[in-house]
């Protein structure tokens, strides 16, 4: 590995995320919402909603160490034999078939947590697309599970289906359980905590437009438990053979 790498090892993991383009405001307002860029490793000035009391560094500690993304393919090891550089060619190889679109979203309560979705099945379901294909196609790079992370995941109160998904995938949440989500806050018991947040985002990005899917970008966490960073971006063709329009927009 280069002298860039030379942090990462066996332990090191990636995962394909849906980052916003580093120019939109998307990118720089999910980013100051979490206190970081992931890209630049920038630490950045939070804002202050109003009506908000609680400070938001208190509000989103594990959002940040992820880094503002949405997940795609979750985070796992390389395969053996398999070198970062083969996992960027096959991202780009794929990524070349693929289409820029837009989607509309909006934040929202998520379970216990605030996070940016689709605002229509239309486009949570071409994203749910997305991120499937990209796992089929992607997926024989990553490392067999371990017996303590089998374990782990399954000791969680999952369906069948989920319970068989992490056996195959090493995560419950994929292919048809797969719900796209930018993750906006920790874990929140207080509804009307969660509220707040949501409003809060929504009248900070009321004009922002749709959110704008022209790639997707590789993420590492070079040891467990340090903050994910975006290595590189893939960006999808300009001219791809079928761009789509808004989805879910009026």
């Amino acid at each position: 590995m280069s002298a860039a790498h030379e942090n990462w090892s066996e332990a090191t993991r990636f995962a394909l995320y849906y980052a916003p383009p580093r120019a939109s405001q998307w990118w720089r307002a999910g980013c100051a919402w979490l206190g970081r860029d992931p890209e630049s490793g920038e630490a950045l000035a939070r804002p202050r909603p109003a009506g908000l009391v609680q400070p938001l560094d208190a509000l989103t500690a594990a959002p940040y160490r992820y880094g503002w993304h949405g997940t795609l393919v979750p985070p796992f090891r390389l395969a053996e034999g398999v070198t970062p550089p083969t996992l960027l060619a096959a991202t780009q190889a794929w990524a070349a078939g693929r289409a820029r679109f837009e989607v509309a979203v909006e934040a929202a309560t998520l379970g216990r947590f605030v996070a940016l979705r689709a605002a229509a099945e239309e486009g949570a379901l071409t994203l749910r697309e997305l991120a499937a294909d990209a796992l089929r196609t992607l997926g024989h790079l990553r490392a067999a599970q371990t017996a303590d992370e089998l374990a782990k995941r399954l000791d969680a109160p999952l369906t069948p289906r989920q319970r068989a998904y992490v056996e195959e995938w090493g995560y419950p949440y994929v292919l048809d359980e797969y719900r796209f989500h930018m993750t906006l806050s920790d874990s929140l018991d207080d509804a009307a905590l969660r509220a707040s947040l949501a409003h809060a985002w929504n009248a900070g990005m009321r004009d922002a437009g749709a959110l704008p899917v022209e790639g997707v970008a590789l993420y590492v966490e070079p040891r467990p438990g340090e903050p994910f960073s975006l290595w590189r971006r893939v960006d999808f063709p300009v001219d791809g053979v079928a761009q789509r329009q808004a989805r879910g927009c009026a």
